[in-house]
């Protein structure tokens, strides 16, 4: 646990050293964030906010695991996966934020690059672990029904696409994804401590440490973005969490609120090409409260709050 914590502390303090150098650069060189069009008008203020803070906690987290495992001579294949997941999802997200910085425009990545990518990292993931003897199919509930291993890999596939797209779908207003994925990150930390799965928990609590630092710098008003470059990066990592602590299933309680976020999506599409109709105001759904009228700040707590209550039911029921 103690080594866990210097963890946790060598990412806190490299973000709370490279962020307010990563605002300032930004702001020297105008760059910023971009504000689709589509989404609520109130947002256009936020339009030249610092953006692709996501960098530096995603790197100072990987240094952190990498410095802490390496000394404890526990870097083993399962840190250099989880890693792959942290920085190859970061990389995707880099790279689309870059490109919205440099063209000055809401769109980065086109849709299906976005995904093409996303999908390679996930079987790039997917032969690392299968390269390490990691049976997928333990963790499946309908093991001894199919036992067809392509099953068992799409389903990885599709676990960590999903979810570092949920995570970016979450990533809408000022400081929630960022405590969305603290209180999931620390559920996780919390199981792999009692499961004694030391490289999990150094690298939850490394991406913990990172977070609380950029929380000081994205909460209402932020003052930076994560960008994709974070968002993608902690869905990866979640899904990839819950894939080697032998839950995968957990992520849809434990991160309950990145399920709805995504589900309000696809709802929304698929009512509006079907009938016509919306089923919410604006999507994904944090939107829809906003246009109800609720502040951010309410929209937040209620959101972290309906997400530590989830990881609090599933600690209490199979913890």
């Amino acid at each position: 646990m103690q080594a866990s914590m210097i963890a946790f502390m060598i990412s806190l303090v490299l973000s709370a050293l490279f962020l307010p150098w990563l605002i300032i650069w930004m702001r020297s060189h105008d760059e910023g964030q971009q504000i689709r069009g589509e989404g609520p008008k109130w947002h256009e203020k936020k339009s030249g906010t610092p953006t692709m803070g996501g960098t530096v906690f995603v790197l100072s987290a990987a240094i952190a695991t990498v410095a802490i495992c390496a000394y404890k001579g526990q870097l083993d294949q399962t840190v250099w996966i989880l890693l792959a997941a942290l920085l190859g999802y970061g990389i995707i997200g880099f790279l689309d934020d870059g490109l919205k910085l440099f063209f000055k425009r809401n769109l980065g990545l086109r849709a299906w690059q976005k995904m093409a990518l996303q999908l390679l990292v996930a079987a790039i993931i997917v032969l690392l672990a299968a390269s390490d003897n990691f049976d997928f199919s333990l963790y499946l509930p309908f093991v001894g029904v199919v036992k067809n291993m392509v099953v068992f890999v799409l389903f990885e596939v599709f676990w960590l696409v999903g979810f570092s797209n949920a995570v970016n779908l979450s990533d809408g207003l000022d400081g929630l994804a960022t405590g969305l994925s603290f209180i999931a990150y620390g559920t996780y930390a919390w199981l792999a401590f009692k499961s004694q799965n030391f490289a999990v928990l150094v690298f939850c609590m490394a991406v913990m440490g990172g977070l609380a630092a950029f929380f000081m710098f994205n909460h209402k008003p932020a003052k930076i973005f994560m960008g994709d470059a974070g968002s993608l990066a902690l869905g990866g990592g979640l899904a990839a969490v819950s894939i080697f602590l032998g839950r995968p299933w957990s992520l849809l309680l434990i991160g309950i609120v990145f399920v709805c976020e995504t589900a309000s999506v696809i709802m929304q599409v698929i009512s509006f090409k079907t009938t016509g109709k919306r089923i919410f105001k604006m999507t994904p759904i944090h939107h829809h409260f906003e246009m109800m009228g609720w502040s951010e700040w309410k929209v937040d707590t209620v959101f972290w709050l309906v997400g530590l209550i989830g990881s609090v039911i599933y600690l209490m029921i199979w913890g």
